[in-house]
This record gives C-alpha cells, sequence and structure tokens, in this order.
C-alpha cells in the first residue's frame, strides 16, 4: 500500500485532478442511470407488477441462461436508456434563453460531482496503524464543504425554469428556491448537536467528516454508540430535509407534474434533461452517504463493534487494500439502503401540497431543530467533563 501512496504522491498534481474528476464521472454517471433503472423495478416491486423485463439484443437472446436472466433484470433497458439520451433528436425551443437554457444542465452537474470529493467512503489502517480515510479531498471543514456546494444546485433548477421563458418551468423555479431556504435551516441546525458532541472544550475544533465517524468508533460508552441512538430527532430531521433538498416526492415541488406539467424542466429533453436527474441521484448517493457518516457510523459495521476490532477478527491489519475494500462494502451498503429508502417513500407516500411543504418546513421542522439544538447544547455541556 505504501508502494502504491509514493506512486501517487509521485503523480503531476494536474494528472491527479484529471484521475479524480475522470474516477467521479466514470462512477456518478453508471450509477445515476443504474438508479433510473433500480427505481423502476422498486415502483414495480411495490405496485405488484413486474416492472422492465422485455428489451435484449438479438444476439443475447440466443445465450442460454445469462441471456434470459439479464433480461428479466431489466439491463437492457438501461442500456436502450443511455443511447437514447445521447443519440435521440436534442430540440431547441425558438422562444428560450439558449445561453442560460444550456447552461442550466451543466450547472447542475458541477454541485453534484464537486459535493462528492470530500465525503469519505471508506478506511484503511496506514502503515503506522492509525486509521486514515479513504476520500479524494480531506477537508477539516467537510461538512460545511457538503452544505456550501451542495446548496448551490437550487442555482440549476432556478436558471431552468427562467430561461424556459414558459410559466410552468418558471413556477417551478420559484418552488425550489422556497423549498432550499425553508429546509436548509433545518438541515443545517439538526447536524450542529453531533459537531458539538465530537469537538471537546479547548480542543481543535473540527467539522470534519471523518472525525464523526471517528466518535462513533469506541468499543463502549458514547464512543462508538451511533448518534442515531443518541440522538434519534436530529436524524429524522435530517433525513426529512434531505428528501426536500433532494425534490423527491413528496417534496418534488419543484417538477410536480399535476400543477406544472414536468415543472423547471417542462421544455427539456434528451441529454439536457438526462443530466438533471443524474444530478438528483448524485445528490441522492451524497445525501445518504453523509447521513451514514453522521448517524450510522459510517463504515463501522455495528454500534461498539469498530471496523478495526472486525479487521483483528479477519487477520486484516496487515492488508489495507483489503481492508480498503471491506469499508467501502459496508459503507456503500448502509448507503444503498438509504436509496431503496429514497424509492421507497415516493412510490408510497402521497406528494404534499405547497402549503403543507411550507408549513413542515418552518412551523414544524425548524422549531424543533431550535429546541433539539438547545437541548443537546445544554446535555453535552454537562456530559463533556466526564467524557
Amino acid at each position: 500500500m505504501s508502494a502504491v501512496m509514493q506512486l501517487w504522491a509521485s503523480l503531476h498534481p494536474v494528472v491527479q485532478m484529471l484521475v479524480k474528476g475522470l474516477a467521479v464521472i466514470g462512477v456518478m454517471f453508471p450509477f445515476g442511470g443504474a438508479c433510473s433503472l433500480i427505481e423502476r423495478k422498486v415502483s414495480a416491486w411495490m405496485q405488484g407488477r413486474p416492472g422492465p423485463n422485455r428489451a435484449i439484443p438479438f444476439w443475447f437472446a440466443w445465450i442460454p441462461v445469462i441471456g434470459p436472466f439479464l433480461q428479466r433484470l431489466g439491463v437492457f433497458h438501461l442500456l436502450a436508456d443511455g443511447g437514447k439520451m445521447f443519440l435521440k433528436e436534442d430540440s431547441l425551443p425558438g422562444h428560450v434563453n439558449k445561453f442560460y437554457f444550456l447552461l442550466a444542465p451543466v450547472l447542475a452537474m458541477i454541485p453534484a460531482l464537486t459535493t462528492v470529493t470530500v465525503v469519505p467512503f471508506g478506511a484503511y489502517l496506514d502503515d503506522a496503524g492509525r486509521l486514515a480515510p479513504l476520500v479524494l479531498a480531506n477537508l477539516d471543514v467537510g461538512i460545511l464543504a457538503v452544505f456550501a456546494v451542495s446548496s448551490l444546485g437550487v442555482y440549476s433548477l432556478i436558471l431552468a425554469g427562467w430561461a424556459s421563458n414558459s410559466k410552468y418551468p418558471f413556477l417551478g423555479g420559484v418552488r425550489a428556491s422556497a423549498q432550499l431556504i425553508s429546509y436548509e435551516i433545518s438541515m443545517t441546525l439538526s447536524v450542529l448537536p453531533v459537531f458539538l458532541m465530537i469537538n471537546a472544550p479547548g480542543g481543535d475544533g473540527s467539522l470534519s467528516l471523518f472525525r464523526v465517524v471517528e466518535f462513533q468508533s469506541g468499543t463502549s460508552g458514547w464512543h462508538g454508540t451511533w448518534f442515531i441512538l443518541t440522538m434519534p430527532l436530529a436524524a429524522v430531521i435530517f433525513l426529512v430535509s434531505l428528501f426536500a433538498e433532494t425534490n423527491r416526492l413528496p417534496f418534488d415541488m419543484a417538477e410536480c407534474d399535476a400543477d406544472l406539467v414536468g415543472g423547471f424542466h417542462t421544455e427539456y429533453g434528451s441529454m439536457k434533461w438526462g443530466l438533471f436527474f443524474v444530478a438528483e441521484y448524485s445528490h441522492m448517493l451524497i445525501g445518504s452517504g453523509v447521513f451514514v457518516l453522521l448517524f450510522l457510523g459510517g463504515w463501522n459495521p455495528l454500534p461498539w463493534v469498530p471496523l478495526e476490532r472486525v479487521a483483528g477478527w479477519l487477520h486484516l491489519v496487515d492488508k489495507p487494500l483489503l481492508l480498503g475494500l471491506l469499508s467501502i462494502v459496508i459503507f456503500m451498503g448502509k448507503g444503498l439502503l438509504f436509496i431503496f429508502v429514497f424509492m421507497w417513500v415516493r412510490w408510497t407516500v402521497p406528494r404534499f401540497r405547497y402549503d403543507q411543504v411550507m408549513k413542515l418546513g418552518w412551523q414544524k421542522l425548524l422549531p424543533l431543530a431550535i429546541g433539539n439544538l438547545i437541548f443537546y447544547a445544554i446535555l453535552i455541556a454537562w456530559l463533556q467533563p466526564k467524557f
């Protein structure tokens, strides 16, 4: 592992940036396509129907076992959708503001591809025996970077609605901006107790997501207890706000088809339309990952059972590559569980009215988040000397 790290350190910074950028694109774009297939499969399961299971290239139909299996899985529908996005006619309505109309889908992808770089997705033991994060950019202000950059995604929806020069997209953009403001405050307040807990008075303050997982990596007492057990209300507030921030049902006010045809993306088609939804699924993945890091112990398999203990049981202490892969599997397993929760809620909970969305954000979640912060500030001030 040290040889790999030395080789990586010897590369020119520009080469490192290109490799990281291509890695992010190579992961997030296929993930967006896979999520669209999974969503259709989950919706079909919820509604008691088969889902996509018909498409198959004729040369695969002759393969006895693999061909029918992939067909029933719906894999070829994913390939067909991807080809359609790239190859179908890319129309450009004459009444739109063309420059900003084309710029909006690109702006949607920038926060989605940038935020993922500061989210740790695994860990390994370095040569000194210390746990080190697997992350593209290990920032000490990780959660601040996530909130700051991800909140810029709403500008693409506003720009798309305004540049379309149509009333339905414009209303979708206005709704998106109001919804973001309404729920971002509650989301930020919900995570403050977590960082109050991990930062002892007089120590070096940190907003690192890796530090949050380290605090949940103990073997007894408070250190090792996942924050979803000690701060359940904060976890619920964060999760509900996450649904609203990603414009997922029942909070999809920006694209409500019952009111706004398609909302901010009504005038879009082909790959421009596809970029908006790759960005949406990317935000779902990042949000699920941040929730796992903050409240579900990150890559630790169970409360009070840290990754280091599992490494000792499986004799992986001196095998950082295998330990890193194991941590990624654990982390991604938890993240994919929450991706399923996103889809499960979409196909079971009816859409809220716009006034209900605003009331929930301002009159319910915000007072709860403020009260939760005050309660834990007092509790932590009392408990901190006992740590």
